[in-house]
């Protein structure tokens, strides 16, 4: 079987309204800022609704960066991107004036040095951009006293409008017999499907099972390797890490033999004058393991009746 390390990775960006563009502001300038409810309630990280009786809430108020552990877990090995890279314990921290708690990382020597109500406080980041990374982690706290707070308004110069966080995920990924006998053949140059006992129809890439009848596929089919263009895209944003100029066009594909069209990029024409029906055929380059593109066979089109069921 085979297996390989996957990556999904992509910039997530998203606006903010003005309780979480005060919030963040804030914490840029060291500045903690909860919301207050109608009954009185302070919530940090604050929402712009009240979570009980969804009323649209905005009454800043500020609270202190020093609170009291409510629960706790060790992390004994820190991933890529967390907040520490060395062993750290996951905790809720109520901040001295909330209600709630706040997610975060405490720095300590071991999970011996954690408990439940312990006081800690806010070690900020040395550099700070309006992010809850601003805040690098919280560290214990060894003094009574509250720190005395100036009742911020929640008003700064430069507001934080928006943040792009980054989203990815790492695994590992086993295509399975089906697929893995797929991705075999294609390093051979050929393309396999699987048909259907039950309703004859063949699938490809395979998946081990018919997706109309949900019963087992065993027979392998080899299909095209020309197809015909079912359906299309023009691709007109540039995509990191594709050394692609746009614009360019991405096709659904229906190879013949094939009951289920897959997709791959056009080449060898201009994007302007892809259409439905262009019969295809696979470009493959030196050493590559799947086509790198299909180009234009110059057959005439195919008759929209013999692949409208594949649209």
């Amino acid at each position: 079987m085979l297996k390989a390390p996957l990556v999904v990775e992509f910039p997530f960006t998203r606006s903010l309204g003005p309780v979480q563009s005060a919030f963040l502001s804030g914490l840029r300038e060291r500045v903690v800022l909860g919301v207050k409810t109608g009954d009185g309630r302070t919530l940090v990280p604050p929402v712009e609704y009240d979570p009980v009786t969804s009323e649209e809430i905005r009454d800043l108020v500020e609270v202190a960066p020093t609170g009291t552990v409510t629960t706790w877990a060790w992390n004994h090995a820190p991933r890529r991107g967390q907040p520490l890279d060395t062993p750290f314990a996951w905790v809720l921290v109520r901040l001295d004036g909330a209600d709630t708690s706040l997610l975060h990382a405490l720095d300590a020597p071991g999970p011996d040095a954690v408990r439940t109500g312990m006081r800690v406080r806010i070690r900020w980041a040395e550099e700070r951009s309006g992010a809850i990374t601003d805040i690098a982690c919280f560290e214990p706290y060894t003094a009574d006293q509250i720190p005395e707070l100036a009742g911020h308004s929640g008003d700064f110069e430069d507001m934080v409008t928006g943040i792009v966080a980054p989203a990815r995920l790492d695994y590992t990924y086993s295509p399975g017999r089906a697929q893995s006998g797929y991705i075999n053949a294609l390093a051979d140059r050929r393309i396999v499907g699987e048909r259907c006992p039950s309703c004859r129809k063949v699938y490809v890439p395979p998946r081990g099972a018919c997706p109309t009848c949900g019963v087992a596929t065993v027979e392998e089919v080899e299909v095209g390797p020309r197809g015909t263009v079912t359906t299309y895209c023009i691709v007109n944003i540039k995509a990191k890490n594709l050394d692609i100029e746009v614009p360019y066009v991405y096709a659904h594909i229906a190879l013949d033999g094939a009951d289920l069209a897959l997709h791959g990029r056009i080449g060898g024409i201009p994007y302007d004058q892809v259409r439905m029906g262009l019969r295809v055929e696979p470009v493959w380059t030196d050493g590559g393991r799947y086509p790198d593109h299909y180009r234009p066979t110059g057959e005439p089109d195919a008759d929209y009746e013999t692949y409208k069921e594949l649209v």
